[in-house]
């Protein structure tokens, strides 16, 4: 399994425990708020580079 993979899994497992745990709104609020404020924590070029990165993955797989 890829890297990317075992974060998507483990992604999904914290957030299947974490609604049972904490509700659905604090689970859905902490899925959602932690990669925006992360995404917001970067600076401008690091968000620059992100999106070309994104976008050249788009491209790679016409």
């Amino acid at each position: 399994m890829s890297t990317s993979g075992k974060i998507a899994a483990a992604g999904v497992v914290a957030a299947i425990v974490l609604f049972l745990t904490a509700g659905f709104w604090v689970g859905l609020l902490v899925l959602i708020g932690v990669p925006a404020v992360a995404y917001l924590a970067l600076d401008p070029s690091q968000r620059r580079r992100l999106r070309g990165v994104t976008s050249n993955r788009k491209r790679i797989g016409r």
